[in-house]
C-alpha cells in the first residue's frame, strides 16, 4: 500500500525539511529506505530533539528554522562523510547561517516547476499496481496551484519559475466541430492552456513577471492514422495557439510519450522534429526543453529518453537552444537498475546516459547550444550518493561549462524547493575529486550562474532590472507579511512511499 510521504512522516514523528527517503511522483514505484537514509533520519531526529530542548523550542518549530535545516546536513555528514558546508554552531545560532548564506544572495530561476491543479495522476490506475492489490485513492490537494505558489514563492528563495509541462494533447474541437476553450480542451494534468493561465495569474498577482510557462505541443501530438503521418494542419493550428494566444516561453518535449496515439514516440533528429523546428523558428521560438533520462517512465518507449539524438539535432540547428532535463540520467537512484555496475561506475562517476550527454560535448567542443538541467539530478544524487552528486555536477561543468548548467528542482514533487536550494549553497566538489578527475571548485559566481543567471539569459530576462523591481511587487510584500505573521514552511514531501517503510 502506498502512503503520502508527509503522512508517513507524521505517523513516525519525522519532521525533516530534507527528505529522508525517495518519494515517487507516481511515475515509478517508490523504493524502501536504505540503511544510510534510515541512519540520517534517526540521527536528525535525535540531534534536533536535543537542540530544540536546549533552546526551549518544540522540535516542530525548530525544524522549520535554518537551524533545523543545518541539523539535517550535519546528520548527513556524520553518515556519508564531510560533503556539506555546515558548521555545528548553525544548529544553535540562526545568525551563523544568515551571515554565511545571506538571503537574496542569488537570483534563482527554477525551470522545472510542476503542479497538478486538482488533476489526479494516472499512475495509481496502472494495471501493474492493481494486480498487486493496491487500492489507491487520489489526493491532489498538496499538488494544487495554491500550495504550489506558497511552496515556491513564500517558503523558498525562488524568484522566478518556469511552469514546466508534462505530456498531454489538447483537443481543438468537439464532435460538432466547435472550437474548445479552457478546461474543455483537456490535455492531461498540466496542459499548455493551464500553464499559460497560471502564469498570467501569478504575474497579475505579483504585478511583475515572476512566472514563465512552457508549451506541450510535440511532433506526435496530432496524427493522421489513415496515412500514418503527422497531421501538419492540426499541429500548426495548435502551434499558433500556443505561441500567440498562450504566450509560451519554450517548448517541453517528451520523446517517449505518445499522446496522439501515433504508435510510437519520436527523436530529436527525425524528420518530424526537423519540420517542427523550422515552423517554430518561423514564428520566433528557438528554445526547446527536452526530458531525457528517467527512462522507466515508459516500458515500451523508454529507449527514446537516451540523449544520443541530441547530437545531430543540435549540430544541424545551431540557432536552437536545447535544455536537456535531468541531465539525461537513465535511472533515478531509487531504481534497482541504478546500482547495476553497468549503469554506474563508482570509480569514475560515469552514470548511464549522463555519460552519453557528456560524450556528445567531448566530440563537439565548439557545440554551444546544449544545456544540461539538474532537476531530480542534483537533489536525488545528493540524498543517496553525495559523491556521485560531485561527479554529476563536476562533469556537467567540466564539459559543458558553468555557463551552460541550468537550475531546476522538479518540485513540488519533493515539497518546497527550499532544501534543494540550501543543499546547493552548501555543496562543493572536494579537493580529491578536483585533483583526480579534473573538476573545478564552484565559486559563488559559478553558483550564481547555475542558480539563475544562465536560465535568465536563455529566457531573455534582464536580471539587474528584475532585481530592482522585485522588492516592490505584490508577491514580495505578501511574503513579508506571511513571514512576519509567523508563516512557516511545511516540512512535507508530497510524493508517495510504501506504507511501513
Amino acid at each position: 500500500m502506498w502512503i503520502r510521504k508527509a503522512e508517513r512522516d507524521r505517523r513516525k514523528g519525522v519532521d525533516s525539511p530534507v527528505p529522508t527517503q525517495f518519494v515517487s511522483n507516481e511515475e515509478f514505484v517508490p523504493r524502501p529506505q536504505n540503511e544510510a537514509q534510515r541512519s540520517v533520519e534517526s540521527l536528525t531526529a535525535a540531534m534536533s530533539e536535543e537542540s530544540a530542548k536546549r533552546l526551549g523550542m518544540s522540535r516542530r518549530d525548530y525544524m522549520r528554522t535554518s537551524m533545523g535545516l543545518a541539523t539535517c546536513f550535519l546528520a548527513s555528514n556524520r553518515v556519508h562523510g564531510e560533503y556539506w558546508d555546515v558548521a555545528p554552531e548553525e544548529a544553535f545560532e540562526p545568525d551563523a547561517t544568515a551571515e554565511k548564506f545571506p538571503k537574496g544572495e542569488y537570483f534563482i530561476v527554477d525551470v522545472q516547476a510542476h503542479f497538478t491543479n486538482g488533476f489526479a495522476l494516472n499512475f495509481r490506475a496502472d494495471p501493474f499496481l492493481k494486480g498487486m492489490g493496491f487500492k489507491l485513492t487520489n489526493d491532489a490537494e498538496s499538488y494544487g496551484f495554491r500550495n504550489f505558489v506558497k511552496e515556491f514563492f513564500f517558503d523558498s528563495e525562488t524568484e522566478m519559475i518556469v511552469i514546466s509541462g508534462v505530456p498531454g494533447r489538447e483537443q481543438n474541437k468537439d464532435a460538432q466541430g466547435k472550437q474548445l476553450e479552457g478546461r474543455a480542451r483537456g490535455g492531461g494534468i498540466l496542459p499548455s492552456w493551464l500553464m499559460s493561465r497560471s502564469k498570467k495569474e501569478i504575474n497579475e498577482l505579483a504585478g511583475s513577471r515572476r512566472a514563465l510557462a512552457q508549451g506541450n505541443l510535440a511532433p506526435n501530438h496530432y496524427w493522421d492514422r489513415a496515412t500514418n503521418s503527422m497531421d501538419k494542419a492540426a499541429t500548426l493550428e495548435q502551434m499558433e495557439r500556443e505561441l500567440k494566444e498562450y504566450g509560451i516561453d519554450s517548448w517541453k518535449w517528451y520523446c517517449h510519450f505518445d499522446p496522439g496515439r501515433s504508435g510510437g514516440g519520436f527523436q530529436l533528429d527525425d524528420k518530424n522534429a526537423y519540420w517542427f523546428y523550422e515552423e517554430s523558428k518561423k514564428r520566433g521560438m528557438r528554445l526547446f526543453s527536452v526530458h531525457k533520462g528517467f527512462a522507466a517512465q515508459s516500458r515500451t518507449l523508454g529507449h527514446l529518453c537516451n540523449p544520443k539524438d541530441v547530437e545531430r539535432a543540435a549540430l544541424d540547428h545551431p540557432d536552437i537552444n536545447f535544455v536537456i532535463y535531468h541531465s539525461a540520467l537513465q535511472h533515478a537512484p531509487m531504481e534497482p537498475e541504478f546500482k547495476d555496475p553497468a549503469k554506474v561506475d563508482p570509480v569514475t562517476g560515469d552514470m548511464a546516459w549522463h555519460n552519453v550527454l557528456m560524450d556528445i560535448k567531448k566530440r563537439n567542443p565548439k557545440m554551444n547550444n546544449v544545456y544540461p538541467e539538474i532537476g531530480s539530478f542534483f537533489s536525488l544524487l545528493s540524498l543517496a550518493h553525495p559523491g556521485l552528486a560531485m561527479h554529476g555536477i563536476g562533469k556537467n561543468v567540466k564539459h559543458y561549462g558553468v555557463d551552460h548548467v541550468i537550475w531546476g528542482t522538479d518540485c513540488i514533487w519533493y515539497g518546497s524547493p527550499a532544501w534543494v536550494i540550501d543543499a546547493f549553497k552548501r555543496f562543493q566538489i572536494s579537493d580529491e575529486y578536483c585533483e583526480k578527475f579534473g573538476y573545478k571548485k564552484l565559486s559563488k559566481k559559478d553558483k550564481a550562474k547555475i542558480f539563475g543567471l544562465n536560465a535568465a539569459r536563455l529566457y531573455g530576462i534582464d536580471v539587474k532590472e528584475k532585481r530592482k523591481a522585485l522588492p516592490a511587487d505584490a508577491l514580495s510584500r505578501l511574503k513579508t507579511a506571511y513571514l512576519d505573521g509567523g508563516g512557516q514552511r511545511e516540512n512535507a514531501a508530497y510524493g508517495w512511499v510504501r506504507e511501513g517503510d
